[in-house]
C-alpha cells in the first residue's frame, strides 16, 4: 500500500514536470518561428525588433532553465525511489543468526515461564532452554516509553534492527555473539550464550563474602580479556565500535573464567538503556556525552583493573570520604604517589613472586585513570603493557 501511494505521487509529479517543460518549449518554438520568418525590420522598427529578440533570448533561457530544473527534480525524484526500494525492511519474529537455533524453538522457549537471573532498570535477564537441549540467555529490554514520537519511528527500529545485525557480525573471543534477537511492537529481545560463571560483578561479590578465591592470576586474565575485546572494537571494527557502558556487570566469565564483553554499543543505540553508573563513567562524560570517545571505554576498563586489584566496589561509602580523595581513581594516586601502592591490594593477592606485577598494575590502572582522555593509553597499547607482566 505504502509503495503504491509513493509510486502514484511520483508519477504525477513527473508528469506535470514534462508537461511544463513542453508547454514552454512550444511557446519558444513558436516564438522563433514568427519572428524568424518575417522580412528584416526596417530602420524605424528597430527599437520594436529589439524589443521581441529580446522576448525570444528570455523565452529560450526559460525553457532551458525549466528543462534543467525538470531534469534535477527527476533525478532526485529516482534517486529517493531507489533508496526507498533498498531501505532495510523491518523485520517481524525472531532473527536468528545461529544455526543452533530455530526461530519457532526459540520463540516456543520464551513463551515459557523462564529462570529470573537478575534485573535492572534497562530489563530482566533470563535463562531459557531450548529443545535441543542448548541454554540461552535472553536480555528482555524494557518497552519504549509510549507516546515519544522519536521511539515510535519506524525510521528509528530500523536503525536498531541494523545496528544488532552489525553486532551479531562481530566475532572475537572476549566478546559476547548476539545469537538472535526478537522485535517486539514497543521492545527488542536480545539472545546470548549461556554463561555459568555469570558476570565479574557477581564473581567479585563472591570474593567480598569470602565464597570464591580469585588468584591474581586469574584477575590479570580477566584483566587481558577485557582489553583485548575492547581493542577488537576500537582498532579492528570499520567503522569504530565504542562499548559506552563497560562496568563489571557487562563482563560475562565463562567456565574457565575467560571475559566476554555484552551490551555493546546498545547505550548508544537505545537511549533509555542505563548508562554505567558514576563510578565507572569517565569525567568527561558528565560534561558532555558526545565527547565519549575509546578513551572514555580506556577509563572505564581502569576502574575495572582497579577493582580487581584491589577487590573493592568503586561505589563504596568509603571513596566518597574526603580523606580517599572522592573516587577510586583518585585514592589509587594518591597512594601511589605517596609510595604505599601496596597499601591498595587486595590482601588475598599478595605474595612475594607477584607483588612486582601487582605493582606495575596499579600504575597502569592509574594511567588509565587520567582526567585527561589524551593522557591515557590507548586499548592497543595497554594489551602491550598487560601482557608484559611476568606472571601472563
Amino acid at each position: 500500500m505504502e509503495k503504491n501511494h509513493f509510486s502514484r505521487k511520483a508519477s504525477t509529479l513527473l508528469s506535470l514536470f514534462i508537461l511544463c517543460f513542453h508547454h514552454t518549449t512550444v511557446q519558444c518554438q513558436d516564438w522563433v518561428f514568427k519572428h524568424i520568418s518575417n522580412e528584416p525590420p526596417s530602420p524605424s522598427r528597430a527599437p520594436e525588433f529589439k524589443n521581441k529578440f529580446g522576448r525570444i533570448i528570455l523565452s529560450m533561457f526559460l525553457g532551458v532553465l525549466t528543462g534543467l530544473i525538470g531534469a534535477i527534480l527527476f533525478a532526485y525524484l529516482i534517486r529517493c525511489f531507489i533508496r526507498y526500494m533498498n531501505r532495510t525492511p523491518i523485520l517481524k519474529g525472531p532473527v536468528v543468526f545461529s544455526p543452533k537455533i530455530a526461530p519457532k524453538t526459540l520463540q516456543s522457549a520464551l513463551a515459557n515461564e523462564n529462570q529470573l537471573l537478575g534485573s535492572s532498570p534497562n530489563g530482566k535477564y533470563l535463562k531459557a532452554a531450548l529443545d535441543n537441549g542448548l541454554i540461552i540467555a535472553v536480555k528482555r529490554l524494557e518497552p519504549f516509553e509510549n507516546g515519544s514520537p522519536e521511539t515510535q519511528s519506524k525510521s528509528v527500529k530500523r536503525r536498531i534492527q541494523e545496528e544488532l545485525e552489525m553486532l551479531a557480525s562481530l566475532r572475537h573471543r572476549n566478546l559476547m555473539s548476539l545469537r538472535a534477537y526478537i522485535r517486539e511492537p514497543d521492545r527488542f529481545s536480545l539472545v546470548y550464550d549461556y554463561m555459568p560463571t555469570g558476570s565479574l560483578e557477581d564473581a567479585m561479590n563472591r570474593v567480598r563474602e569470602n565464597q570464591l578465591q580469585l588468584s591474581w592470576e586469574v584477575r590479570l586474565r580477566i584483566a587481558v580479556g577485557v582489553i583485548k575485546g575492547l581493542r577488537y572494537l576500537h582498532f579492528t571494527c570499520i567503522p569504530q565500535i565504542l562499548h559506552y557502558n563497560l562496568k563489571p556487570t557487562n563482563v560475562m566469565l565463562d567456565a574457565e573464567f575467560e571475559p566476554r564483553l555484552a551490551d555493546c554499543g546498545l547505550a548508544k543505540l537505545m537511549p533509555n538503556l542505563d548508562r554505567a553508573a558514576s563510578g565507572y563513567s569517565a569525567p568527561e562524560c558528565f560534561q558532555n556525552c558526545s565527547r565519549y570517545t575509546d578513551k572514555s571505554d580506556v577509563f572505564s576498563f581502569g576502574v575495572i583493573l582497579g577493582v580487581l586489584l584491589t577487590g573493592r566496589d568503586p561505589m563504596d561509602p568509603f571513596f566518597g570520604e574526603a580523606a580517599s580523595g572522592g573516587s577510586l581513581g583518585r585514592w589509587l594516586r594518591h597512594l601511589q604517589q605517596a609510595g604505599e601502592a601496596r597499601e591498595a591490594l587486595d590482601k588475598s593477592i599478595l605474595g612475594e613472586e607477584l607483588e612486582e606485577d601487582e605493582m606495575m598494575a596499579v600504575r597502569i590502572a592509574v594511567a588509565c585513570l587520567s582526567d585527561l582522555p589524551a593522557d591515557r593509553p590507548s586499548s592497543d597499547e595497554l594489551v602491550f603493557m598487560l601482557t608484559q607482566l611476568h606472571s601472563f
